[in-house]
């Protein structure tokens, strides 16, 4: 493997006047797509909306953006491939890049890097060069391109190098939102991106092994690989919070994907207004997946049986349905466990029906239209409504959270009697909108207006930060993917919550998906090896059963730990802050919650600007100061990490503290600054 420099003769300068005739041909494609006139080719205003809003869409993903490489990498092939493989030529070379660029005669100049054609980038070794002669990585500094380095994939004797290129790409520094990880997919996480749509995969991801940024690399492929399909049914991110999705926000457009949802759980399952907090045990209990059957018992409680017959008068004629009959309708429903607003739906066109078995039987000839008819009848309306009532889902939950006894009667042999009290509001609310709901509590709403009516689902959903969701949020997720797939993503050792899942198998039960593979990526880019190594000094008392991570960083990073007294952990930290902005790239700095507010009076005071975590660091603002309980999933250059002990004290257990302060610790690409004046938790040793 050899690295070129520049000068006058170098081929870097072909490379060049590639790129610059690509770019051309990227703006003669998107001029072209702009000129396009619909005046003649659309039969009314709606088609010519849909038309238009789709050329807008197409003309934004032809965008150039300037500081972001058009291509990244080089594929120059030994062999004509078979018709099999009829892309390639023999001595025929492919760009690969983020999109797909071809020159006026349709000759393509870019391969986008989600093609088959583009698969041995990422894969091929020398062992097994998959027909590829020579792989090329660029270097690039903003969006002008210095630097090659070419890997000869036929010397099989020559072993394995680790690409200067690549590591110098993993290592750039970060000023603003989330990159995407393209240039740099590693084998084990490119059979996970380019994993097919039909299966639900799970991946269990150290810190630093990009598994945020191969599921959302995954949706990009999915996008590219079965687009109409997807463009029906709909795609979905799921992150923890909004900082983290702002945080991401920019890595699908980037790759030219401009229609994918992003949400939170919360957002999801939005039915009312969160204005409360439980406490730690009731959110527990709310969030176990028993309340599923607490609930279901709930829905279909107010369906009785009818005790007198329904009497349809159609003109001169009376027909009479008897009780029992009408009984043995609202029992099979019940017995058919279908959506309990279907079932009520079906209720009088079934009743509806048993009258036309009358009037057949009479000699009368009626046809649908007398069926709907007798189905709106006020007889069988009036006779639904006592037999099978409407159900409010937030009504519903409301009475079973203030009414002791309606809560007894539906919880009976699945909630202890202990149980049942801690989920009882201690003051019932008067009404819906009056009532101080909590984020479980809006979650049982939703799995009640789920029995009601079926959520719809989504081709593809992608969950970030999967660890932390309790089995009725999982449910909740599983709703919008029943008849789609996932990728779902997640560290059971960074779960932070008491409800937090112990094992993939269980969650992916309660999220309907019992048969996904799970993947487990234990190999390190960003965070420096020193670093890990630390953090992963609590493993065994956070996740006994996992493997340290390993970090394939040849520099092992800037790592400190400093022990200052109880009245200087301010200036301490004030201190570690100056050196960090010294440098170039992001810093954050992560402290318990409870001392965020103190640190940004600190900050202020000294004249240092912050951001809050999810805001876009620029060269003017590169300090963020995030509470720890917001850390998860963001990454930084430089993170100095205030009082661990803190952090730890900060949460309801020794267990859940030490998971946050794995996280916290996780945190940084570069260089680790720890400041403490309290002894550092036990388990760092």
């Amino acid at each position: 493997m050899t690295a070129q420099s520049v000068n006058a003769n170098d081929p870097l300068e072909r490379e060049r006047a590639h790129l610059a005739s690509s770019r051309a041909a990227l703006r003669v494609m998107r001029a072209d797509v702009e000129a396009l006139d619909i005046k003649d080719v659309t039969a009314n205003w709606v088609n010519a909306a849909v038309l238009q809003r789709q050329i807008d869409e197409r003309i934004a993903a032809l965008a150039d953006l300037a500081h972001t490489p058009l291509f990244f990498g080089r594929l120059d092939y030994l062999h004509a491939p078979g018709a099999e493989k009829a892309e390639g030529a023999e001595g025929e070379r492919f760009y690969i890049g983020r999109r797909h660029v071809h020159d006026g005669d349709g000759d393509p100049m870019v391969i986008d890097w989600r093609a088959p054609v583009s698969q041995p980038f990422y894969r091929a070794s020398k062992k097994d060069p998959m027909d590829v002669g020579t792989r090329r990585r660029f270097g690039y500094t903003g969006g002008e391109l210095t630097a090659y380095e070419d890997e000869d994939l036929t010397d099989a004797a020559g072993g394995e190098q680790a690409s200067r290129l690549l590591q110098t790409e993993i290592e750039r520094p970060r000023v603003g939102p989330m990159r995407d990880i393209v240039a740099t997919i590693q084998p084990e996480q490119d059979e996970i991106v380019r994993a097919g749509i039909g299966g639900t995969v799970c991946v269990q991801g150290a810190p630093g092994t990009g598994k945020t940024a191969v599921g959302l690399h995954r949706v990009a492929y999915l996008l590219y690989a079965h687009r109409e399909r997807l463009a029906r049914t709909g795609t979905l991110v799921i992150g923890p919070n909004r900082s983290f999705l702002r945080y991401i926000e920019q890595v699908l457009p980037a790759l030219g994907e401009l229609n994918v949802a992003q949400a939170t759980v919360d957002d999801l399952v939005g039915h009312v207004e969160v204005r409360g907090a439980d406490s730690a045990d009731a959110a527990r209990i709310k969030g176990d997946a028993r309340m599923a059957e607490v609930l279901r018992r709930a829905v279909r409680a107010g369906v009785t049986m009818p005790v007198e017959p329904v009497v349809v008068v159609r003109g001169s004629r009376r027909w009479r349905v008897p009780a029992y009959e009408i009984e043995e309708i609202v029992r099979e429903l019940l017995d058919r466990d279908i959506r309990y607003g279907a079932a009520r739906d079906a209720l009088p066109q079934r009743i509806a029906h048993a009258v036309l078995v009358r009037m057949e039987e009479a000699g009368e000839a009626p046809d649908d239209r007398v069926q709907d008819a007798v189905a709106r009848n006020a007889a069988v309306k009036a006779a639904v409504k006592a037999v099978w009532p409407a159900v409010d889902p937030a009504k519903l939950v409301l009475r079973l959270l203030s009414d002791a006894e309606f809560l007894a009667e539906h919880a009976a042999g699945v909630l202890t009697e202990d149980e049942q009290r801690t989920v009882l509001w201690a003051r019932p609310a008067r009404s819906v909108r009056s009532a101080k709901w909590s984020a479980a509590d809006a979650v049982l709403i939703d799995e009640a207006t789920d029995l009601v009516a079926r959520t719809p689902s989504l081709g593809h959903v992608v969950l970030d930060e999967a660890q932390d969701l309790s089995p009725m949020q999982y449910r909740a997720v599983g709703r919008r993917c029943t008849t789609g797939s996932a990728t779902i993503l997640g560290d059971l050792a960074q779960g932070t919550t008491p409800w937090a899942t112990s094992s993939w198998a269980e969650a992916l039960t309660h999220l309907g998906k019992p048969d996904a593979a799970v993947e487990e990526l234990t190999q390190g880019f960003r965070v420096p090896r020193e670093v890990i190594a630390y953090a992963s000094r609590l493993l065994p008392a956070i996740a006994p059963g996992l493997a340290a991570a390993t970090s394939m960083r040849e520099s092992p990073g800037d790592f400190a730990v400093r022990a200052v007294a109880l009245d200087g952990l301010d200036d301490a930290v004030l201190a570690a802050c100056g050196e960090a902005l010294a440098r170039e790239g992001s810093v954050g700095l992560i402290a318990a919650d409870a001392r965020v507010a103190v640190l940004g009076e600190l900050l202020t005071a000294a004249g240092l600007p912050y951001l809050a975590p999810g805001e876009e660091t620029t060269e003017a603002a590169r300090l963020t100061l995030v509470p720890a309980s917001l850390a998860k999933g963001l990454e930084y250059d430089y993170v100095v990490l205030d009082e661990p002990a803190a952090v730890v004290a900060g949460e309801p257990d020794e267990r859940t503290g030490l998971r946050r302060l794995y996280v916290a610790l996780t945190r940084a690409v570069s260089g680790l600054t720890v400041v403490h004046a309290e002894p550092l938790p036990g388990a760092l040793g």
